[in-house]
């Protein structure tokens, strides 16, 4: 269990690990400060579609306008962020003069502004960025644009990182791009940002934040950094999370799935798994929700992983207060957090068909997180993994 008291959660903090991070409700008031410090003049705001309309946007922006800070606005990035999508963004940052960015919203606008990041005014095509390549040399280029992330989901956790989920459109693919080089100069994660979330979506990232600490805690290379974050962010997520999807103006549930989600998106430093790399090409496919779409695959692959990872179980249980420490248990736990917060049992329930399972899994095998995942996989394996997912996940 987690020892951070309530008191603490609604206490603003400011933390350096991995990247400056500003912690606290009402934080987003002090977004024209922020800018000045870390020498941004003329941001180019950075969202999804779905949160272009949304208060917490007319909010910024009026922060902004009474720190006497110009900007433009780029909203054409869709749930699932596509490279077509971050070259337009690039050339709106070039033709704005823009000196920053600030990508604000759910986990595709994060991703679309650091993709955007890594693509603007160096001449670098977006695809040489793909994560198993050798990154692009960046001597003699123009530096990687300031950038400050504003999560407003408790979800993806991709605010202090540096890759980026795209999809490639003519492949029909989800691939992750990123440089060393490109960090956020600041995270800001106001609680009060979320409150409006939707239950449904509140879930959903919710459920992807577990996905997150759960997948990175049983990758098997040696990390304690990322094990201590993701099991940290666990026990928050399990605490947090189904308090959150009751009551969405608690503001301490808010602020707890906040930072769960946050540990959980550092602790995926590590590596994430077949959760990921099988939830990756059915959104490249179908544009589903990356979390649900994560939610729903979770315990097919987690029982898959089973056999490798007894190690791990007793302090995944200690985390999720389990009183007994064994697989059954851990499944079972997670099962029900699932039921309990709404999540659909089956992809097929999200109308993803069952012939598309050799198709994914031949695409799913070559994504990174595969590498990691714990339990090496062939590809029928994946498509059986698959075809579960879609008729009964979680029987």
């Amino acid at each position: 269990m987690s020892n951070i008291k309530t008191s603490e959660i609604l206490h603003p903090q400011d933390w350096t690990f991995p990247v400056p991070i500003a912690y606290g409700p009402g934080r987003l008031l002090e977004i024209g400060e922020i800018c000045q410090r870390v020498g941004i003049k003329n941001p180019l705001i950075v969202t999804d579609s779905g949160s272009f309309g949304l208060p917490f946007m007319d909010e910024l922006k009026n922060y902004l306008c009474k720190a006497n800070i110009s900007f433009d606005v780029f909203h054409k990035i869709s749930p699932n962020p596509r490279d077509d999508e971050i070259g337009t963004g690039a050339d709106a940052y070039e033709s704005g003069g823009h000196d920053g960015i600030i990508a604000i919203g759910g986990g595709s606008a994060l991703d679309g502004g650091k993709a955007i990041c890594l693509t603007a005014g160096n001449g670098i095509k977006i695809w040489d960025f793909e994560y198993r390549l050798k990154p692009p040399d960046m001597s003699g280029k123009k530096p990687f644009p300031k950038l400050i992330t504003i999560p407003t989901t408790a979800g993806t956790g991709a605010e202090t990182e540096s890759t980026a989920m795209v999809t490639h459109v003519e492949r029909g693919m989800k691939f992750c791009i990123w440089h060393p080089e490109l960090k956020p100069s600041l995270a800001l994660l106001d609680p009060t940002l979320t409150i409006g979330l939707p239950a449904h979506l509140t879930a959903w990232t919710g459920a992807d934040a577990m996905t997150h600490a759960i997948e990175a805690y049983i990758v098997p290379d040696f990390n304690p950094l990322c094990d201590g974050m993701a099991l940290e962010g666990l026990a928050l997520i399990n605490r947090w999370l189904p308090i959150a999807v009751k009551e969405p103006e608690n503001i301490a549930a808010r602020g707890g799935m906040l930072v769960g989600s946050c540990l959980a998106g550092i602790a995926f430093l590590k590596g994430l798994g077949l959760v990921h790399a099988i939830s990756h090409m059915i959104g490249a496919e179908y544009n589903t929700q990356h979390g649900l779409t994560n939610a729903i695959i979770l315990p097919v692959v987690l029982r898959y992983n089973l056999p490798v990872i007894d190690n791990k179980v007793k302090r995944i249980a200690d985390a999720m207060e389990l009183r007994t420490c064994s697989a059954d248990s851990v499944i079972d736990h997670v099962q029900k957090m699932l039921d309990k917060v709404g999540i659909p049992k089956s992809l097929a329930s999200i109308n993803i068909p069952i012939d598309c399972a050799e198709r994914i899994s031949q695409k799913a095998i070559q994504d990174s997180a595969a590498e990691t995942n714990p339990r090496r996989a062939s590809v029928a394996e994946i498509k059986e993994l698959i075809e579960e997912s879609i008729l009964d996940a979680r029987p």
